[in-house]
């Protein structure tokens, strides 16, 4: 589908409206054909004196009819079109947010957040102007131009309309020239505008960063330069307009320059009357938009059909992630988990990140996953979400395949908790029960005080009213990791994913949290993964990834007898902790010897 077809599939929907503008806007044009008419037959009428006050005042009431006329159909014409393309860029709006829902993870590495979003501004906008006011500009340019044209033939005079339209001619060829290099422009400077916007957005995520690093003059000077690109390809765009528009002003100026003398003449010698000629100068006049019509519609199509590209390559992405033709119609999981042989590749990657996993993780139990960083500990749980996939048979859930499961039955019977805990900008209540189909106060409450989290939302000002920054910057990172857990406990899922998600909280706050979801998560499974071995030790399944690879699989007592990864990862674990522990010490005698 070209770029033309994908959007008539949006105007056909909205063909009714269009007609009905189209014929408003042809009724406005044919009855602005009169008034000329009626103001050469008022002069002719006044200079022979064959025309008294009567005859002027039934010229001049038909005037204002006419006017009358044309302020209606211009509120109607602009109500149709204007309204049809405001609608279709809704439209076009809604449907690229819903497709960009369904793309998978790899997409949006892939693509920045400030592209994304000038294609959901700048080039919608381009698209609109280029199915409203263009649709306009072009049936001016045309159909209003035959029509003044035919007229000026039929009432005024052959060759003096054939002289008027010589410029037409060349303002015709010109714009088509105009309309290729304005396309090529635009192109570059919607580019330009999508890296500019992608590198304000990055700074400002990562603006705690700057600071901490004191990096804002660095940061200025790289904006100025992503500015200046920006600001340079604007230019390019509007140095061609500062050419292209004067230029036609000029060739109308000469067209009307010329007719006038040669009108002049025509009058002088009798070949028309005068009224004739007045008629024939405001003919002139009106031919003067469409004119000008021709530059803006080629401006106005040029820059919609680059931004119209550039939104169709949103839809023409298909997600690698989606549900097969044989998905399982399944409700609900009871969360047994099998392993087979898992091996993971990712794009660009060499190396598999996760090797020949195997493990068989019945309903009601707890997991763990322990390892260094960079080892496949995420991967191994985004899998299971089936945010990236895998081959067939290497993960099964409750014994079937996990891709012949449908996307929103798995998602629906997994609660997962994220490394980066991301909150919405919107009240505490709202975020935690984001996942929950049917909640109230009463469950939210439950779902904090097991997360730790009630104690810390009921001393705020505004309670569970308070709304959290964007990302949830106004909590500290524990509070943004036990509001996550508390949105995860909500969910009461089959299936329960806390990735990282205790790091930020001292061990007391840790202990509580583990004893509150041994709990509350009775009979379902839940997947801990984490770096303190005092958060995992009392799982029922311990596995250690070393190198994407499962090395040691058991529980704590059974690892610490193998005396192997795990082994050593206790005892570093515990001397470091030793080691902090008589250094506060330390610090705390010191500082009381001080004082003595």
């Amino acid at each position: 589908m070209n770029s033309f077809s994908f959007i008539f599939q949006y105007i056909k929907k909205h063909k009714f409206q269009y007609i009905a503008g189209i014929i408003t806007l042809f009724v406005v044009d044919f009855s602005n054909l009169f008034i000329p008419k009626l103001t050469g037959v008022i002069t002719d009428g006044l200079t022979a004196h064959t025309m008294n006050w009567n005859g002027v005042a039934k010229c001049l009431i038909c005037i204002f009819l006419l006017g009358l006329l044309i302020s209606v159909g211009r509120f109607l014409w602009r109500y149709f079109i204007f309204g049809a393309s405001r609608s279709i860029e809704r439209e076009l709006r809604n449907d690229m947010f819903a497709h960009l829902e369904q793309m998978d993870v790899e997409y949006y590495n892939e693509h920045g957040t400030g592209d994304l979003m000038t294609r959901f501004t700048s080039d919608l906008n381009a698209v609109r102007m280029s199915i409203g006011p263009a649709v306009i500009c072009v049936f001016d340019a045309s159909v209003m131009t035959l029509m003044v044209i035919g007229q000026m033939m039929y009432y005024v005079s052959i060759p003096l309309t054939l002289l008027a339209i010589i410029p037409m001619l060349l303002i015709c060829f010109g714009e088509i020239y105009y309309g290729k290099i304005m396309d090529k422009r635009f192109q570059a400077r919607q580019d330009a505008i999508s890296d500019l916007t992608d590198f304000v957005q990055e700074s400002f995520s990562g603006v705690r960063v700057i600071k901490a690093f004191v990096r804002e003059r660095a940061e200025r000077y790289a904006f100025a330069a992503a500015n200046r690109r920006s600001m340079e390809q604007n230019l390019n765009v509007v140095r061609l307009q500062s050419v292209v528009m004067p230029l036609l002003d000029v060739i109308i100026g000469l067209s009307s320059l010329v007719t006038l003398i040669y009108g002049g003449y025509l009058a002088l010698i009798g070949e028309i009357t005068l009224g004739r000629f007045v008629a024939f100068n405001q003919y002139i006049g009106m031919l003067v938009w469409p004119m000008l019509a021709c530059g803006e519609a080629v401006n106005m199509f040029s820059q919609g059909a680059a931004s119209t590209r550039r939104i169709k390559m949103v839809f023409d992405a298909d997600p690698d992630i989606s549900d097969a033709p044989d998905v399982t119609d399944v409700v609900q999981l009871h969360g047994d988990i099998t392993f087979s042989h898992l091996t993971f590749l990712h794009q660009g990657h060499t190396e598999p990140t996760l090797k020949d996993i195997n493990l068989h993780v019945p309903a009601g139990t707890t997991l763990a996953i322990i390892g260094r960083t960079g080892n496949g500990k995420t991967t191994l749980v985004n899998l299971l979400l089936r945010l990236y996939n895998t081959k067939p048979g290497m993960i099964l859930l409750d014994g079937k395949d996990i891709n012949h499961i449908a996307l929103k039955t798995l998602r629906e019977n997994i609660a997962y908790v994220p490394q980066d805990n991301f909150l919405f900008s919107d009240t505490l209540k709202s975020n935690i029960a984001f996942g929950a189909d049917d909640w109230d106060m009463d469950s939210i409450i439950q779902a904090t005080k097991a997360a730790c989290i009630h104690e810390s939302i009921v001393s705020f000002p505004d309670g569970y009213d308070t709304v959290v920054g964007e990302r949830g910057v106004t909590l500290s990172g524990g509070q943004k990791q036990r509001s996550s857990i508390a949105r995860a406990l909500m969910k009461d899922a089959p299936i329960l994913i806390l990735d990282d998600a205790l790091s930020a909280v001292d061990t007391d706050t840790e202990e509580h949290i583990l004893k509150n979801l041994k709990k509350n998560r009775a009979g379902k499974t839940t997947i801990l993964i984490a770096h303190r071995i005092s958060t995992i030790q009392n799982a029922d399944i311990i596995m250690v990834l070393d190198d994407g690879e499962a090395k040691e699989i058991g529980t704590h007592s059974e690892l610490m007898q193998l005396n192997g990864i795990y082994r050593d990862m206790f005892t570093k674990q515990q001397l470091e902790a030793r080691q902090a522990t008589e250094g506060f010490h330390a610090d705390i005698y010191q500082k009381g010897g001080a004082r003595s």
